[in-house]
């Protein structure tokens, strides 16, 4: 009986152990995409501001034309 109980703390330590290292896997995931979320959103807030497109009727003609 006292094996089985030895048995069964190693195995709980075992994956408190796992389930700390996928917590801080989840927790880096997590920081990651909200910096891209802010990425997506600075990207968008600049396309619609027209800075990231030049105005045709601005635009010189290239060298060969």
């Amino acid at each position: 009986m006292e094996k089985r109980i030895i048995e069964l703390e190693k195995k709980l330590s075992f994956q408190d152990h796992e389930i700390e290292k996928l917590n801080e896997v989840i927790t880096e995931h997590q920081k990651r995409i909200d910096e891209l979320e802010k990425m997506v959103v600075q990207l968008k807030a600049h396309q619609q501001s027209g800075s990231l497109v030049k105005d045709v009727e601005n635009e010189e003609p290239p060298p060969h034309y």
